[in-house]
C-alpha cells in the first residue's frame, strides 16, 4: 500500500499541468447537453396531455423521460470524475506552486459543465415544440399498441422521426411574447429557478469540494447523491404537483390551454435561469460540501 501510495505521489509529482480541454471534458460537456434538452422538454407531455385529454398517459411518459433523463446525469459522472482525479492528485501530491494551476483549471471545467446544462436548456427550449409533437405522436402510437416499450421502438423509427422533424416549428418569437406568465404561479416559477440551480451544481460541487480537500474526498464524492436526492424530492413536492395540478384544471375547462402553454415556456425558461444561477451556487455549495465532509471525517 505504501508502494502504490508512493508511486501516485511520484506520478503526480512528474505530471503536467492539468490540460483544460481533454478528450473527457469535451465528452461530458455533449453528454450533459444533450441530457439537459431531453429533462426540459419532458415538460411538453403535460400539453400533450391537455390537448389529446390523455393526462394519465402523458403523466407516465413525464415520468419516463424525466426519470431517464435524470439517470442519464450520471453518465457524464465518469468522465468529469477524471478530471477531478487528476487535479486531486496535484492538490495532493505535487508542490505547492502547482496547485494554483490545477485548481484554476479544474474551476474552468467545473464551470463550463454547468453552462454546458444551460446551452442545452436554451436548446431544449427552442425544440420544446418538436418534443409536443413527438409526445402527441407517442400518446397515438401507445393508443394502438398498447406498450410503450413498442411505442418507443416505433418513434425511433428513422421514418417517423423525420415526419415529426418535418411537421415541427421552432416557436417563433411572437408566438412566445404572447404567453403571460401571469397565468403561472410565481411560487412555481422561482421554486423551478432553486431547484433547478441547486441540482445542476450538486455533482459539480461534490467534486469541487473533493479537489479542494483530497482527504475527503470519498465523503465529499457521497454527498453528491444526497444533494441530488433533497432535489428531485423538491421538485416532486413542489414543482410537480403545482403544474400537474394546472394541468388537471384545464382538463376539466378551468383554464385555457393556452395556461398550459405558457406554464410549459415559462417552467423551461426559469430552467435556463436555473442553470445560470447554478455558477453562482457552485462555490457555496463547494465550500459547504468540503465543510460537512471535514467534520464527517474528523
Amino acid at each position: 500500500m505504501t508502494h502504490v501510495i508512493a508511486t501516485q505521489a511520484a506520478v503526480c509529482a512528474v505530471a503536467p499541468p492539468l490540460p483544460l480541454f481533454p478528450w473527457q471534458l469535451w465528452v461530458a460537456l455533449g453528454l450533459n447537453l444533450v441530457v439537459t434538452a431531453i429533462q426540459l422538454g419532458a415538460y411538453g407531455a403535460r400539453l400533450a396531455g391537455v390537448i389529446t385529454g390523455r393526462v394519465a398517459i402523458s403523466i407516465s411518459l413525464f415520468n419516463l423521460f424525466v426519470t431517464a433523463s435524470r439517470l442519464a446525469n450520471l453518465v457524464y459522472t465518469p468522465m468529469f470524475a477524471s478530471l477531478s482525479d487528476h487535479a486531486r492528485c496535484i492538490m495532493e501530491h505535487a508542490p505547492p506552486a502547482d496547485h494554483a494551476q490545477a485548481l484554476g483549471a479544474f474551476d474552468a471545467q467545473s464551470r463550463m459543465i454547468l453552462l454546458s446544462a444551460t446551452f442545452g436548456a436554451l436548446i431544449g427550449t427552442a425544440l420544446l415544440p418538436v418534443f409536443i409533437h413527438l409526445y402527441l405522436r407517442g400518446i397515438s402510437v401507445y393508443e394502438r399498441l398498447g406498450s410503450i416499450p413498442r411505442a418507443l421502438l416505433r418513434l425511433a423509427d428513422p421514418a417517423v422521426l423525420v415526419r415529426i422533424a418535418r411537421s415541427a416549428r421552432v416557436p417563433r418569437l411572437t408566438m412566445v411574447r404572447s404567453l403571460k406568465p401571469e397565468a403561472v404561479p410565481m411560487k412555481l416559477l422561482v421554486s423551478n429557478v432553486i431547484v433547478t440551480a441547486v441540482y445542476t451544481a450538486g455533482v459539480v460541487a461534490a467534486y469541487y469540494a473533493g479537489v479542494m480537500r483530497p482527504a475527503a474526498a470519498g465523503t465529499a464524492f457521497g454527498l453528491s447523491g444526497l444533494i441530488n436526492g433533497i432535489g428531485t424530492v423538491a421538485f416532486t413536492l413542489v414543482v410537480d404537483p403545482t403544474s400537474s395540478f394546472i394541468v388537471d384544471q384545464a382538463v376539466k375547462g378551468e383554464r385555457s390551454v393556452e395556461d398550459v402553454k405558457s406554464m410549459v415556456l415559462w417552467l423551461a425558461l426559469t430552467m435556463v435561469v436555473g442553470t445560470l444561477l447554478s455558477q453562482l451556487v457552485l462555490i457555496p455549495a463547494t465550500d459547504l460540501i468540503a465543510y460537512v465532509a471535514h467534520l464527517l471525517t474528523r
